[in-house]
């Protein structure tokens, strides 16, 4: 199985406002940049979407530790709140609906056929691929003319 690191990061511009996402596929060496950006969405969604970016673009099943800034999007993962939630019909078991419901569906089947790990790292803290994962997220963010983030659900 090949072994794919996965760097993340989401950005938005206010929250909800402007946001992007930044993704850095590394395979035995080589480097493959992810971007893109919304004109209103929420930095959370951001950050599920830069991972969602990674694993959608795997062709085959591969051994995938993917690492990101966001314990959201960790906590998560790594501590099965997904499972929590996909058995629950995709809810939080309360009367609150849960949040991001398009992109835990398809993270769910994006992990699908893959051995992937979650690890959090501190953001802004100097790491290198996180840093740049910020920048492309921040440069996608800022672009003009973004499309719309159909999934983003302003809080009511």
């Amino acid at each position: 199985m090949k072994e794919v690191t996965i760097y993340t990061d989401g950005s938005s511009r206010g929250n909800p406002g402007p946001g992007g996402y930044g993704t850095l596929l590394i395979y035995q060496g080589q480097t493959k940049e992810l971007s893109g950006g919304f004109a209103k969405t929420t930095n959370n969604r951001m950050e599920i979407l830069a991972a969602l970016a990674g694993l959608e673009a795997l062709k085959e099943p591969c051994s995938v530790t993917v690492i990101s800034d966001s314990k959201y999007l960790v906590d998560t993962m790594d501590k099965g709140w997904i499972h929590g939630w996909k058995k629950k019909n995709w809810s939080r078991g309360s009367k609150k609906p849960l949040k991001n419901v398009d992109l835990w569906k398809r993270i769910s089947k994006a992990v699908e056929g893959h051995q992937v790990s979650w690890r959090w790292v501190k953001g802004h803290a100097g790491q290198k691929e996180n840093e740049r994962c910020d920048e492309l997220a921040t440069n996608a963010a800022d672009q003009r003319n973004n499309p719309v983030d159909e999934g983003f659900q302003p809080e009511t």
